[in-house]
């Protein structure tokens, strides 16, 4: 019996060829796009955040670390004695500081002492501060401040802003202010998407603890913690961008031109034009060729403001020439915030002006009121706290994002790769509908013509991305 041939001969099967695993393909609409944008902002903004939450998180706590560092100077032996006149005191300040231009009077109560401002050309914004003893008239000490700011705070300050750069240092201050709010919203509205059709308050507010180790596990976190710091942070973006460089000067030019500024407070006795009020932290400006001025006229000063209702701290600025008047300004940042001035003709004891709190512009009045938040003085303590508790929050989030990043990195050894690749969505504005195109590319012009370290950065984004995709394109991948 023959052999069947279908067995004794193997049929030669012809070889398969690999397959070439097809690319992710892209998702259409908001989504994807948002999530690119997510992405390349968190990549290349969230260092300069981290960087202003670790400033901002040391500057938080200066007030305590001022008075450790300073006690000696800021701290004034009461012994139950009343104070001392005014201009003994200050006659004991001009005594240790023979020279410069006294500028402003900063009467002591309770523990605290007298500062007293002497203006040198050589100092430019800063002046020297002599800190005397209210109730026995000793010096206690020398310091070189800035508006009112010791050393210490000042140095701290100047890290924050612009890391001790100069104006060029301001940019990386802005910068992340500018994008903290970009950031902030496109994350909470990326976390709404992704849990669609099973939202629930503690699947929004909670990470899933049930999740295995990786980025699901580390998505949770990052989302969960970003949602709760929301409207802190996007709080401080906005008060952030207030004084910034740029975005604060169009602000500023919003404010005037709606006349809902700070309200000046005219110093002229002659009908000039009132001198500028100043910015956030306050100004006394250094006279170019002072008249010389009677110490002793401080207490007249001091008594009629009191008389007028201002109490608690205040600041006494010194007339630069006999055609200005004094002035006496309230400095209590604390809720709720005392901000009361006028100016005084010593020659007559007539309050020749007076801008009041009360009567501010209401957008003056929060412009006021988010700037001391910011700086952790509207609630003492508490605000400290809770600024503190957002920095640590805003880093947390900010590593979580890039260990999501690490993550995502391709482990297989024919692709191996040191962090993820960018989440697909190239192109997916074609697909937006036409409508958001047409209402949204005027808005983005807009936002990035007001903030322009939002908008510079973005079509920085925007030419990366495309110069990518044509790399990518003439290499076949």
């Amino acid at each position: 019996m023959s052999a069947n041939p279908n067995l004794s001969t193997p049929i030669a099967e012809s070889p398969t060829p690999a397959r070439r695993p097809s690319p992710p393909r892209a998702g259409t609409g908001f989504g994807p796009l948002l999530l690119r944008l997510h992405f390349y902002a968190g990549i290349f903004v969230a260092p300069f955040l981290f960087v202003a939450a670790l400033t901002g998180l040391a500057y938080t706590f200066t007030p305590q670390l001022d008075r450790i560092v300073y006690h000696d100077q800021l701290t004034a032996q009461q012994a139950g004695r009343a104070a001392l006149p005014l201009a003994q005191q200050i006659a004991a300040a001009r005594a240790a500081h023979p020279t410069g231009t006294l500028v402003t009077v900063r009467p002591g109560d309770g523990t605290a002492t007298t500062q007293v401002d002497f203006a040198l050309p050589e100092l430019g914004e800063k002046q020297h501060t002599i800190y005397v003893d209210p109730y026995s008239g000793a010096v206690k000490g020398q310091l070189t401040t800035w508006w009112a700011s010791t050393p210490l705070r000042t140095w701290f300050d100047d890290l924050h802003r612009n890391l001790h750069l100069g104006d060029a240092g301001r940019h990386y201050s802005e910068l992340a202010a500018s994008w903290l709010w970009v950031l902030t919203l496109g994350g909470l509205l990326l976390w709404w998407r992704r849990l669609r059709g099973n939202r629930t308050v503690r699947r929004l507010l909670a990470p899933d603890l049930t999740a295995k180790k990786g980025v699901r596990r580390t998505r949770g976190w990052h989302a969960a913690t970003g949602v709760w710091l929301t409207v802190g942070l996007l709080f401080l973006s906005a008060t952030g961008l207030t004084w910034s460089r740029y975005a604060g000067g169009n602000f500023q030019a919003a404010l005037d031109s709606m006349r809902a500024g700070t309200p000046e407070l005219s110093t002229t006795l002659t009908g000039a034009a009132p001198a500028p009020s100043g910015g956030h932290h306050g100004a006394a400006s250094t006279p170019a060729d002072p008249a010389p001025v009677d110490p002793a006229v401080a207490d007249q000063v001091l008594r009629i403001a009191r008389a007028s209702g201002l109490s608690g701290p205040v600041e006494v600025g010194v007339p630069a020439d006999s055609a200005s008047a004094w002035s006496v300004t309230q400095i209590d940042d604390t809720w709720p915030i005392h901000k009361d001035r006028i100016a005084v003709d010593a020659s007559t004891g007539a309050v020749v002006d007076r801008s009041d709190f009360a009567d501010w512009p209401l957008l003056a009045k929060l412009t006021r009121y988010g700037i001391d938040a910011h700086m952790g003085k509207l609630f003492g303590l508490a605000n400290q706290i809770l600024l503190a508790l957002l920095a640590i929050g805003l880093c947390c989030v900010i590593v979580w994002g890039y260990r999501m990043w690490w993550q995502r990195r391709p482990t297989r050894s024919d692709r191996r790769s040191l962090a993820g690749a960018p989440p697909v969505g190239r192109g997916a504005w074609q697909s937006l509908p036409a409508w958001t195109i047409v209402a949204g590319v005027p808005l983005v012009l807009a936002i990035g013509w007001i903030v322009p370290l939002f908008g510079l950065p973005l079509a920085a984004f925007l030419l990366v991305d495309v110069a990518l995709g044509a790399a990518r394109g003439r290499a076949g991948v």
